[in-house]
Parts: C-alpha cells; sequence; structure tokens
C-alpha cells in the first residue's frame, strides 16, 4: 500500500499551484495560525481521510496526459506539506519515476532536516512567506519567522527552482519596509525563478465561522489595483520576475 498520510482533499484540474494543469493533494495540520487562512479545516491532522500512497498514485496515473500536454504535474499543499514528510517524499518518488513534475507548496516552518529528504524528490518549491518583518509576521502567522528564513536560504543554497507567494493583505502584510524587506532578502538568490504576489481575499471566511473560530479581518478589504501595482513595482524594482 506504501506509506499512509492524512489528507483534506484533492483537486484533480488545478492551475494555481505551479505550471500547468495539476493534481493537487491538500494534507491536514498545520503549525501555523494565518489571520486569512482560507484552509482552516486543515488545521488539525483528526478528522482527515486516511490514504495510501499507492491510492494517490492511481489517481494521478489517470492524468498523466494532462500534465505532459500543459507542464503540468502534481503539487501538494495544505495545511502544512512537511507535516507529513516520510509521506510527501514517497509520493514525489513515485512521481519521479513515472516523470512527473512535483511541487511543494509550504510555509518553510519546519526542521530542515525533516524537509531535506523531501526536496530530494521536489522539482519546485512554492514557498510561501507571509511577511518580512519579524513582529508582522509574528501576528500574522503566530510563529516565528526565523525557520522560514533558514528554509529560504537553503532551498538557494541547493539552487532548487522556488517561486516565492507573498499575500497583499491591506493594513497588515501592506508596509512598505515589509514589502522592500522580502524583495531585498531574495534579490540575490539564483534559485527563485518569481514573486507571486497574491491579492487578499475572504473566500475562506465561511469555513471560519462553521468551525467556531474567530476571523479578525472581517472588515478588511482586498487590496485596491493601486496598492497591488506598487507592492509589484517593489519587487521588480529589486530585478524579481513577478507574475
Amino acid at each position: 500500500m506504501g506509506t499512509i498520510g492524512i489528507i483534506h482533499s484533492i483537486e484533480t484540474c488545478g492551475t494555481v499551484d505551479g505550471p500547468g494543469i495539476r493534481f493537487v493533494i491538500f494534507t491536514k495540520g498545520c503549525p501555523l495560525r494565518c489571520l486569512y487562512c482560507h484552509n482552516p479545516d486543515c488545521r488539525h491532522i483528526e478528522g482527515g481521510k486516511s490514504t495510501s500512497v499507492d491510492e494517490l498514485i492511481l489517481e494521478i496515473k489517470k492524468y498523466q496526459s494532462y500534465f505532459k500536454y500543459s507542464g503540468g504535474g502534481v503539487t501538494v499543499t495544505g495545511g502544512e506539506p512537511l507535516m507529513q514528510p516520510e509521506f510527501v517524499q514517497e509520493i514525489f518518488q513515485r512521481c519521479r519515476e513515472l516523470e512527473i513534475h512535483t511541487a511543494l507548496d509550504t510555509s518553510g516552518y519546519v526542521n530542515l532536516n525533516v524537509a531535506k529528504p523531501v526536496l530530494e524528490y521536489t522539482d519546485l518549491v512554492l514557498l510561501d512567506i507571509k511577511s518580512f518583518d519579524p513582529k508582522i509576521y509574528k501576528k500574522v502567522t503566530n510563529v516565528s519567522i526565523e525557520p522560514t528564513l533558514n528554509f529560504a536560504r537553503y532551498l538557494n543554497e541547493i539552487n532548487k527552482p522556488t517561486w516565492i507567494r507573498f499575500v497583499l493583505v491591506p493594513d497588515l502584510t501592506d508596509p512598505v519596509n515589509n514589502v522592500t524587506g522580502l524583495a531585498e532578502f531574495i534579490e540575490d538568490f539564483n534559485n527563485v525563478e518569481k514573486v507571486e504576489v497574491l491579492p487578499f481575499h475572504k473566500m475562506g471566511e465561511y469555513k471560519w465561522e462553521q468551525l467556531g473560530y474567530d476571523y479578525q479581518l472581517k472588515t478588511t478589504e482586498p487590496p485596491s489595483n493601486e496598492l497591488l501595482e506598487q507592492t509589484i513595482n517593489i519587487f521588480k524594482s529589486h530585478n524579481l520576475v513577478v507574475g
């Protein structure tokens, strides 16, 4: 059967979590408590579906032609996939045997020794850096930024292709010094292919209410086009590709 993991769900034709058409696996369990999380139902590992790697690979194989013609593949997201490292490693190992592209969507909040075996079979990392200012990062996530910065440095060290993801939240993550700090941190990295500036949205708010969680961003609106453009231009001014 292969390794057993706990997942929330799968999406068979995803187009926003890496290149091409992708088979997206949402794992359960996350150490962060992001204020804008749109998957709060992935926070705890309890209540998920036990699934074997063999079961997933059987499903994944059905979409190989889509991957081939779109330049797509398999993305594991969450939750935080690196809370189930053996499970993710085996999925990616099997995908590599099938010549299927793999992408890991992670916050990087992890012990590097746990992540290294998974990264050996990862073709692309989607690294969510929630903020750069340590105080803002702590406010957004309820954890320290240092493990994520160490993870980012390691990805550059091993030259692992990486997309940086930054969620732009008005009156929270939008201070110029916060954006500039992140741009300056990654501008000399050789492995960063692009930055994705993701506008804040409230599509997960109803899940928070269903779960009885306190959603603190009820009155926050999505960023204006002006703020979005301003933020994108900061990254571009540091010679980073934004897309």
